[in-house]
């Protein structure tokens, strides 16, 4: 059976179908099983559905914004 640590490595071929049957239905059962590694998987979802709706080039000054964000500093300026 796989552990928690095991699924969380192996979410993003999961994601993308690329698993081995053998593999993808062991990871499978595991998020039927265990609320946590299925929570990490709607946040990865998420994550992926949200970075797929930026639009490139970013306005200039998104990213520092964002990376301060992500540092727990207040925005500058």
């Amino acid at each position: 059976m796989l552990k928690c640590r095991d699924v969380t490595e192996l979410t993003t071929e999961y994601m993308e179908g690329a698993l081995p049957p053998a593999r993808w239905l062991a990871v499978r059962f595991h998020f039927a099983i265990c609320g946590m590694c299925r929570a990490y998987l709607g946040q990865m979802r998420r994550t992926r559905d949200l970075l797929g709706r930026i639009q490139l080039p970013l306005e200039p000054g998104v990213e520092d914004r964002v990376v301060a964000r992500l540092a727990g500093q207040p925005p500058a300026g």
